[in-house]
């Protein structure tokens, strides 16, 4: 039996005891983002913003098994709010497509949700009227039965079947009534339930998932009462694709009680939370940098490289790696990162090495006067950088796994890699 086969299916209930402390982890996340990001100004919140959608875009649509091309979603974004992006790729009329309905479904979180909008959503994901070379119906509520299958042909497993299509348009309504009331529920559930209940409707053909994670967003950003979205659990659905799907069939063949999926959902957002600190820390550590360089003559090409490693571009700063990047030679190159090196702006890692790499100054000071007990650990494939600054507070700060295997090794000096991940704590002492 199916949950939608039950009277009443749509008064969810779940066990508020499971789900209180979870709720509380991520209301004070929030809180600690939105205090950090208000030391940013507008263009920097703006770049925060646009990485967030970037990734939100992209890993929404990987959960669906649709690649879309990273650096043309990322110049789409850039280009609809207005700000410079360092390597613009001209993105397709598919993905600009995509990214306006994120945009809008964002910037415009209070605007009344209604099925003509939904449709023209849906649409915008299926131009050309098809999905993986067939025909589907786009802009409108399907007609046929869904059933939600996998395996292959002769072989198949439904795993659900979505309501009959007669009863979509009433099941859609009564979501969309809901959608719009204000009830004494918080919008972290409000946004689990939204995207539990969308899916089980399963109203189009196709695109539900990636509708239901923007229906999601929508009522956080409601919430919190702000066009900025500066995380999303579309990035950490992507990485528990299995459990993903795991949960929801569990829960589409349940009697109501969902206390199992809002749990899920809330630990993905705990995990959305923590990567959005660390692109704050990124574009807070980029924005100390350009105070203290801006009065420094560079050429557009030098900026242009410098803003690529701090974004977080993976990989060393060479003259090889800059020449590549920058197509020009070699020669040219080196004579960059020796002008800024003589403008203290880059740094040589080992003096004296035989193949020479570089990191940006963010701090002429030396940090390891400020920190202590530092480590390097693992959580989950992910490598923070560990320590105590002053000697009260505690630092935890995600860093790449190249700086990572080289710090350990001894390529990477640690007044360097306290200077690329933690400058921006000893500007604010």
């Amino acid at each position: 039996m199916y949950i939608h086969e039950r009277d009443n299916w749509t008064n969810f209930r779940w066990d508020a005891s499971q789900v209180a402390v979870l709720q509380e982890v991520v209301c004070r996340k929030q809180g600690l983002l939105y205090g950090r990001l208000s030391s940013l100004g507008f263009d920097s919140k703006l770049h925060a913003m646009a990485e967030n959608l970037t990734h939100d875009i992209v890993y929404s649509s990987e959960i669906e098994g649709i690649r879309l091309n990273v650096d043309q979603v990322r110049s789409s974004i850039a280009w609809k709010l207005g700000i410079e992006n360092v390597k613009y790729t001209a993105p397709s009329h598919y993905i600009d497509s995509v990214v306006n309905v994120m945009i809008e479904a964002v910037q415009h979180y209070d605007m009344p949700l209604n099925k003509e909008k939904l449709c023209a959503w849906q649409a915008a994901f299926f131009p050309a009227g098809f999905c993986e070379g067939s025909q589907i119906e786009v802009g409108e509520y399907r007609t046929n039965e869904e059933h939600i299958v996998s395996g292959t042909f002769g072989r198949e497993k439904i795993h659900y079947i979505a309501p009959s299509p007669d009863h979509v348009e009433e099941e859609m309504q009564k979501f969309l009534h809901w959608f719009e009331t204000n009830e004494p529920v918080s919008s972290i559930i409000r946004s689990a339930i939204a995207h539990f209940w969308f899916v089980s409707i399963h109203p189009f053909e196709d695109g539900n998932g990636r509708l239901a994670r923007i229906l999601s967003d929508m009522l956080l950003a409601r919430g919190e009462k702000s066009e900025f979205r500066f995380y999303n659990v579309s990035s950490q659905i992507n990485k528990d694709k299995n459990h993903y799907y795991d949960v929801l069939e569990r829960m589409q063949h349940g009697d109501g009680d969902i206390t199992e999926w809002i749990v899920w959902y809330l630990q993905k957002l705990d995990e959305a939370l923590d990567e959005a600190e660390t692109i704050v820390t990124r574009i807070l550590n980029k924005s100390f940098f350009w105070q203290k360089a801006s009065a420094i003559p560079m050429t557009e090409r030098q900026t242009q490289m410098l803003n690529i490693f701090l974004d977080g571009y993976e990989a060393k700063i060479t003259s090889k790696t800059w020449a590549t990047l920058a197509k020009c030679s070699k020669d040219t190159a080196i004579r960059d990162i020796q002008y800024l090196l003589g403008k203290n702006i880059l740094v040589e890692d080992i003096p004296g090495a035989k193949r020479p790499s570089y990191s940006i100054v963010y701090d002429a000071e030396d940090l390891t006067q400020f920190f202590s007990e530092v480590n390097i650990i693992e959580e989950n494939g992910v490598h923070y950088l560990k320590a105590l600054f002053k000697g009260k507070k505690s630092v935890k700060e995600r860093i790449l796994k190249l700086d990572a295997e080289r710090f350990l090794k001894g390529d990477l000096p640690l007044p360097n890699l306290l200077n690329k991940y933690c400058s921006y704590i000893t500007f604010e002492k």
